[in-house]
């Protein structure tokens, strides 16, 4: 089986997929949360922190493209080549509103026909391999049928499928109907995402699906860091691993001076998912959750590990 850490926006940051190659088995395949293209000609600071090569040694690396212009995806791809980049992956999975109103992500999902026009052109003008990240629809599962028979026409070098349509965002369950469909059917590589939050459901879709030989894993390895390696090295979660692993992020976000509540924000959001696995420690918790201060937040910490 071969893995990907999914880009999850504020959260999956070159610091945290650096600590996570550290420490933890590593990915076949690491995806950069979204690049938006920007009328102006240059990355902010920020996306270049993100895309520099320097900042994945021996990590391979996808940059994520958001966007429904194809002049704007294809000159985006054309600065991530110079940096050296030879794929990139486009965004047709975000659920958010404020991305679906502007027709991008899933939102780009429900009008098909601009979907296919734009997909003829950055695929007949980009060198680099594009993989695709997708949901079923906006509305309806059934609107993948029309979908797949689109991707199927490009040289799609990865088609990642979120069963789940626009609307679902994270609720109901996958579509395993459908995505069973999409298996059979697609001309390309399909990679499996969505839910996989134990080394039992890793188990469960395998069984269901002996043919996925590859899984994007998001929200499961956030909660859970520890869980391929448990999975492919027989190796149990442990706090000092884990408070390493910790203390690396921890320590990248202090250097890079954004302040004490900048780097409060990020490491929260975090433990709104790793503190899944402390069901025993509510209060710490609860501190984390509050702290304004390091100190507090430190505390509360050493409590749990």
């Amino acid at each position: 089986m071969k893995y990907y850490l999914a880009p999850l926006e504020g959260i999956t940051t070159y610091i945290y997929r650096r600590a996570y190659h550290t420490y933890f088995h590593p990915m076949d395949k690491y995806f950069i949360p979204f690049l938006s293209p920007h009328m102006k000609k240059g990355f902010t600071t920020k996306e270049l922190r993100e895309i520099a090569p320097e900042n994945h040694m021996g990590m391979r690396t996808i940059p994520q493209i958001l966007t429904n212009h194809a002049q704007d995806f294809i000159r985006t791809v054309q600065k991530l080549e110079e940096l050296g980049y030879d794929e990139v992956n486009l965004n047709l999975g975000c659920p958010s509103k404020t991305v679906v109103s502007k027709g991008r992500g899933s939102g780009f999902l429900a009008k098909p026909e601009e979907l296919d026009r734009f997909l003829d052109e950055i695929y007949a003008n980009v060198k680099v391999k594009i993989s695709i990240k997708t949901r079923l629809g906006k509305y309806q599962p059934d609107e993948f049928e029309w979908l797949l028979s689109i991707y199927n026409q490009y040289p799609v070098e990865e088609l990642i499928i979120h069963p789940r349509v626009q609307q679902d965002y994270y609720k109901n369950t996958p579509n395993y109907e459908v995505f069973g469909e999409a298996l059979k059917n697609s001309r390309n590589p399909v990679c499996y995402n969505g839910d996989l939050f134990r080394t039992e459901d890793v188990r469960r879709l395998e069984q269901r699906f002996p043919e996925v030989s590859t899984i994007m894993l998001g929200r499961g390895i956030i909660y859970n860091p520890g869980l391929v390696s448990e999975m492919e090295d027989g190796d149990k979660l442990d706090k000092n691993r884990l408070r390493q692993f910790h203390d690396q992020i921890y320590d990248e976000y202090q250097s890079l001076n954004m302040g004490e509540r900048n780097v409060l924000f990020k490491m929260k959001e975090i433990w709104c998912y790793m503190g899944h696995l402390f069901p025993d420690c509510e209060k710490p918790l609860k501190k984390i959750k509050k702290a304004e201060r390091m100190s507090k937040y430190e505390e509360a910490v050493r409590e749990i590990l």
